[in-house]
């Protein structure tokens, strides 16, 4: 694996950290002294979008790092 692909790699693990990050932000946004059960449902479905978030992260820096992996132990 060459650098420039390990450098698409790291990209797109930081990028999907920014948009997780985003993503906990709007779900916290969320929780406000709006007690109704409309308010409730959106806070649960900026929940769902976070974990998807998250997942997204994880699976990119999963990748980045087989591709460290590679690159130094030819696994």
């Amino acid at each position: 694996m060459d650098n420039s692909k390990l450098d698409e790699l790291q990209q797109a693990y930081k990028q999907a950290v920014d948009q997780w990050v985003a993503a906990i932000r709007a779900e916290e946004a969320l929780a406000t002294p709006d007690h109704s059960e409309v308010a409730m449902e959106r806070w649960d479905a900026a929940g769902f979008t976070e974990q998807d978030a998250q997942n997204k992260a994880k699976q990119a820096r999963d990748q980045y790092k087989d591709g460290l992996r590679q690159l130094h132990y030819g696994i």
